[in-house]
């Protein structure tokens, strides 16, 4: 049974679809990846960078990160109201909550910082999420 790897993203969808292109190119059709939007831009930028499926809104978030292996996304995806509002208490309380094992990456638009977090772009970060952390991940759920 192919592992369900659900992307989070919000806003145009950019960070989003730049892991759904490297998780595909790295795993092919072997997990099933799940896009889901904070808005509906957001889900189908995601769909077209390879998601096998998508949705987007509050109801899909919750719905969707119950029966997940593991959520991607920004940090912010875990904060109420990040994302210029986009994300709600209700997003962000149900990625926190759900048994998935989460790898959250350190970008966020935010007035916040992470201590101790090196600052790396985008592609670098990904490519370490994809072929590190996600392998490890993926042997023990």
């Amino acid at each position: 049974m192919r592992k369900r790897i659900c992307v989070i993203d919000g806003q145009g969808g950019g960070i989003g679809s730049t892991v759904i292109k490297y998780l595909r190119t790295a795993h092919g059709e072997s997990i099933e990846l799940i896009a889901l939007g904070t808005n509906a831009i957001a889900a189908s930028q995601m769909l077209r960078a390879g998601a096998n499926r998508c949705a987007s809104g509050e109801n899909a978030i919750c719905h969707t990160t119950e029966s997940v292996e593991c959520i991607i996304g920004p940090v912010s995806i875990t904060w109420a109201n990040a994302m210029l509002g986009e994300v709600t208490p209700r997003m962000a309380e149900a990625v926190t909550s759900s048994e998935a094992f989460k790898l959250l990456l350190p970008l966020f638009q935010e007035n916040a910082e992470i201590v101790g977090v090196v600052s790396e772009p985008l592609p670098h970060l990904v490519q370490e999420l994809v072929e590190k952390r996600l392998k490890e991940v993926l042997d023990h759920v």
